[in-house]
């Protein structure tokens, strides 16, 4: 691959990511929310848990005393 074939490349999906940018801007609020509660339901046919795991948050109040000092 020549280096001008390189820079096409690159700037190409240069231009591709800013179209993106600007449709995901145009989005209203109900096509956000409405892309955000599938995800939340596919998570859940999946089985991800939602809910705060209680071994996790001890992780974080320990990282909390330690950043403190105590």
């Amino acid at each position: 691959m020549k280096a001008a074939d390189v820079r096409f490349y690159r700037e190409r999906w240069k231009a591709v990511e800013e179209v993106k940018r600007r449709e995901l801007r145009m989005l209203s609020l109900e096509a956000r929310l409405s892309q955000l509660n599938r995800i939340w339901s596919i998570g859940k046919v999946l089985g991800f848990s939602f809910e705060p795991d209680e071994s996790e948050m001890k992780v974080f109040e320990r990282w909390a005393r330690l950043k403190e000092g105590k």
